[in-house]
Formats: structure tokens, sequence, C-alpha cells
């Protein structure tokens, strides 16, 4: 199969010009003015943007979690994620306390293999480092081309890992040409306040918010990148929410380091206010959970700083019979909510659309960073001759409403219900070929490739 597709805006992480772009099989032959190639399909782009492909490096898909599972697995999800002009998604992989890196990956593989729709690829979370766990580090970024490595400072007795495992991890993934990624939130803190609010009789969903203050992630956040500092650590925060966690990476800039940070689009365009309104609050209940509207700005000026890099959404969903097992104890909400096909969209709604932000920086934090952080650069993440043809063709005039009833996701709420978009996915192209045209998906489960990546670089 061949696509030609036809006088598009096209829009990466540094350019913006009109051209044609030339795909012959999964990759892309050329670009230029008024290309005559004969082509088994023609696009006309006139009055679209064409992005690359959206990458999002923060999902869950099937993650077992607080006593159930998420709603979406590799197929619903993946497929969600290419509605919303995302083709290729990072999942976690949990390590079982007492097990081996390689029965988790084993287990995750039998989700993925054969049902995802869109490209995808893993990070390792390590909640068990020890010598046996070491000798598995080298393997997984040699082999198995998984070069993330996902660490937790809370969840304690499930997930959460030591300063002196921490330190053990980030040395030997430094050696072996990898990124430690991380959660950093300080899990005894919370579980102390989680306590006394339950203690108190508190128990909505507001007190899941005040149980984990700014400071709980300033002060992780800071500890982090101390010890990234220390161990020359490739090293990148995930899901960052508020001012105080910003500071202590600006500050690290005075001693010239760099951390790679994400934020995801739920803390950019909701806040804590969502909370107060009782168990309807459980939509938003997550970890770390929304914040207030000065930590929005500092994340969208981040952004423009270049201290923040990406934006992805920690895409965790339940459906909302799974939430109403916290009915009465907040702290068994199961924490997560749905994003992943609505990121893009978003983004460029309140980010571009409303000024804050440029069509470079969206491309660059949605589509490029996360390509270039991990290891898939410029295979994805670009449009270049030679890239995969990972095509997004997007109106920027359209308007239309976010809803339950309208999206792909399996969970039956949005925590986005009503909001009013401009600017909407037309087309997403997946190497090569058409996956969604006018909201209809074109391809089955078992069309996800799974990406290797390379080594990490430590910069962008």
């Amino acid at each position: 199969m061949s696509v030609l597709i036809k006088n598009g805006r096209i829009i990466t992480a540094t350019d913006d010009y009109v051209a044609d772009i030339f795909i012959d099989g999964e990759i892309i032959k050329a670009i230029g003015k008024n290309l005559n190639i004969p082509a088994t399909q023609e696009i006309d782009a006139s009055g679209m943007l064409i992005f690359p492909g959206g990458i999002d490096p923060h999902v869950h898909l099937d993650m077992p979690f607080m006593g159930t599972y998420s709603s979406d697995n590799y197929e619903t999800g993946t497929r969600a994620a290419l509605h919303g002009g995302t083709t290729t998604v990072i999942d976690f992989i949990l390590q079982t306390q007492g097990k081996s890196l390689r029965s988790a990956l084993n287990e995750w593989r039998s989700r993925a293999e054969g049902n995802a729709v869109g490209d995808y690829s893993f990070h390792m979370a390590v909640t068990d480092f020890n010598d046996e766990t070491k000798k598995e580090i080298k393997e997984f970024i040699e082999q198995e081309g998984i070069t993330s490595f996902k660490t937790f400072m809370a969840y304690k007795g499930a997930l959460m890992i030591d300063d002196r495992q921490m330190i053990a991890l980030m040395q030997e993934v430094k050696k072996q040409g990898g990124m430690v990624t991380v959660h950093a939130t300080n899990g005894d803190i919370i579980d102390y306040l989680t306590a006394k609010h339950k203690s108190e009789g508190k128990l909505s969903p507001l007190y899941h918010y005040l149980s984990q203050p700014e400071v709980t992630e300033a002060e992780a956040s800071s500890r982090f990148v101390d010890m990234a500092e220390y161990t020359g650590c490739p090293s990148y925060i995930v899901h960052m929410t508020c001012e105080g966690a910003l500071n202590a990476v600006r500050d690290a800039t005075r001693r010239n380091q760099k951390i790679f940070v994400e934020t995801c689009i739920q803390y950019l365009v909701l806040d804590a206010s969502l909370y107060e309104n009782d168990f309807e609050g459980a939509k938003w209940v997550m970890s770390p959970p929304l914040r207030e509207k000065k930590d929005q700005a500092s994340l969208w000026a981040g952004i423009n700083q270049g201290l923040v890099n990406v934006v992805a959404t920690d895409h965790c969903p339940f459906k909302w019979e799974q939430k109403k097992l916290g009915e009465k104890d907040f702290s068994k909400i199961p924490n997560g909510h749905p994003a992943i096909e609505h990121r893009m969209e978003l983004l460029y709604s309140e980010g571009v659309h409303k000024g804050k932000i440029s069509l470079n920086k969206y491309v660059e934090v949605a589509c490029t960073n996360p390509a270039k952080i991990f290891g898939m650069f410029p295979k994805k993440g670009t449009i270049t001759i030679g890239s995969d043809a990972d095509l997004v063709i997007f109106d920027p005039k359209a308007k239309h409403t976010i809803s339950v009833d309208k999206h792909h996701m399996n969970v039956d709420y949005s925590s986005y219900e009503g909001w009013e978009l401009t600017g909407k996915i037309k087309t997403v192209l997946l190497r090569g070929a058409v996956a969604i045209d006018n909201e209809k998906c074109l391809v089955e489960k078992g069309n996800g490739q799974f990406i290797k990546r390379n080594k990490v670089q430590g910069y962008i």
C-alpha cells in the first residue's frame, strides 16, 4: 500500500510548512511540494494540520491494582488511544515482590501480544531490587529493548523501594545505559495522614486529596533529584503535579543538572475543587491528586521554560462500580482516571488554541520528546523521510464536545463530560495504514507492534 497526503500543514517540534507526504509501506518516503507520485490512496489535507503520531509514555492497561483491574485492556485502550491521535503507548510492567523481572514481563506480554491495536512498549517497574534483579537489568536493556525502570517512593509493602535500593538501582541502570523513572511522593507521610483522617471519620474523596499535600510530592522529588545527581543516572519524574516539585527540578538546574519531567493533561486543566463534590469526586481520585490553580500556572510555565518535557495521561480507568469500592472509605477507591483518548485534543484546545503553548511546543511535548527520551526517535515522534508513517491529520477549527456517549475507552463515565473543545482529529495513520478515519477504526486487534527501544542518551 502507498498513500499520498496532499497539501497539509506539517508541524514538527521545529518545523511548520505546507507540503505533500508520500508513504510506501510503513515508512515516509518523500516530502515535498506538489509531489506527483502514483499512490494506492490519496488524501487531501488542505486546511488541516499534520502532526506526528502522539506518544503517551504513561498508561496502565489491564493492570492489577487495589483488588481490581484497570478497565481498559490492550485492545480497548490502544484503540481508544488511536481515536485520540496517540499511535504509541508505553505501559508499566509491575514486578511482584519476591519474583523476577522476567516473570512480570511474561505476564504483561501475554496480555498485550495479539491484542494491541496500536503500537506499544514497556517500562519495567522494579519493586524488589536485589542481587538477582540486578542481573536482569542488562538483559532487559540489550535484548528486550526495555530501557526504562520505574520506581515508587510510595505504596509501602507492595510497590515502594527504599533509598538504599534506589541508589543501587540507579548505579546499575546508568552502567547499562538505561533510565530510572519515579513516582515521587513521600509514602510514609501519606500513610500517616491517611490513617489520621480515617481515625477521625473523614472518609470522603476530599480526604484522599488532603492526605497527599504538596509537601509529600515536593520532598520526594527533591530527594530523588539529589540521588540522581549523586549517581549520574538519567532520571525522569512521572506525573508531576505541583509548583513545589517543579521548584526542586528548577533548583537542580543551578548545579547544571538535567532531570526529565512529565506532567499529565489532567494536572494542566483540572483542579482540586472537584473533590468537594461528595462521592462524585471519586472520578478524579488518582495519585498524586489534582492540585490548585497556581500549580496549573507553574506547569504551563514549566513547559515553555523547557523544565516540563512531556505531557502524558497516567491513563488508569476504572468503571463506576469499581470506584464505589471506596464509597465508605476514600483509601479503597481505585486510583486513576481515563484520559488516553483525550490528551491530544485537550492539549491542543487548552494549550495551543488558548495561546498557552505554540504548535511546535505541542508536538514537542506530546510526540517528539517522549520518542527522544525513551529511545524511539526518529523512528517515532517526528515527520521525516525514513520515519514510521505515524501521522495525525487534524482539523484546527472543528468544535466538538467530550462525552461518555462518544468516547471509545472502556469506562462508563467521562472525567471531562461536557467539555467543549476546538480542534479535532480527522484521520490517523499507523505505520502507513489508515487506522482511524472520521471516528471509525479501520484496523483490528493484533495490529499493534511491540517497539524495542534504544539505550538512553540522557539528553534531548
